[in-house]
């Protein structure tokens, strides 16, 4: 059998990996956030404007800000700073356990190429569809997995992700066109890491659908129900 692209890859240079990824990227946003409150009350200067995605500025040279604005937030208050935090960093120390390290930093630097290029496209960029391409894998992989929506409301991931894709096909429809490619582009992450998952849950779920109608599929031959009703159809 052939051996996939990432599997050859992560073994011949997977030891290069950045482990704990997500760990790096929470702390040092709050870091960037604490620095830049700090300054602002001091100076009055909001040091974001030299450090976030500029398209003009990065094409005059100032290329770091194809790094530093990985680090901005976009919240203000600090206690929703942490909260969003918290909660990528579950997403993403998840995913890193799933996936491996490896895998996982494939998947984040794909999603930052991602943004690079809708940046580009727009002039702007941010970690909004970086932070959301996450959530999106994250519901993908753990559909049933619940959080509580407004600190008391269980809900599992996949009515949020659901809602999230409604919202996104909405902006797109209302959008400019170099909006709509903006918003496609920036999560091709997802689409490249999360296709196959999405085509098996169908399958698996077209498959629950016939068991539950009284057929069940073997070896691509539909064969009529005679197990007891609390049998598992997959069960060997």
């Amino acid at each position: 059998m052939r051996e996939p692209l990432l599997d050859k890859l992560d073994r011949k240079i997977g030891r290069f990996a950045l482990k704990n990824l997500m760990t790096i990227l929470a702390v040092g946003t709050i870091l960037v956030w604490i620095v830049n409150y700090i300054v602002l009350l001091r100076t009055g200067v909001w040091i974001e404007v030299y450090i976030d995605f500029n398209k003009e500025a990065i094409l005059r040279g100032q290329v770091w800000r194809l790094v530093t604005f990985l680090f901005i937030s976009p919240e203000f208050n600090p206690f929703l700073l942490l909260i969003s935090m918290y909660f990528y960093w579950i997403i993403g120390t998840s995913l890193e356990r799933t996936w491996g390290a490896f895998k996982f930093n494939v998947f984040y630097f794909c999603g930052v190429l991602c943004s690079i290029g809708s940046g580009f496209i727009t002039g702007y960029a941010t970690v909004y569809y970086l932070n959301l391409s996450l959530f999106l894998a994250f519901a993908i992989l753990y559909p049933n997995h619940q959080v509580l929506l407004f600190f008391f409301i269980p809900i599992k991931m996949k009515w949020l992700a659901i809602f999230d894709v409604v919202c996104l096909v909405l902006l797109a429809i209302f959008n400019t066109w170099q909006g709509r490619i903006a918003i496609f582009v920036a999560l091709g992450n997802v689409v490249l890491f999360c296709t196959g998952n999405v085509i098996r849950a169908i399958a698996a779920w077209r498959r629950r659908r016939k068991w539950k109608k009284g057929i069940y599929v073997v070896e691509d031959k539909p064969v009529k129900k005679t197990r007891k009703s609390n049998d598992d159809p997959f069960e060997l």
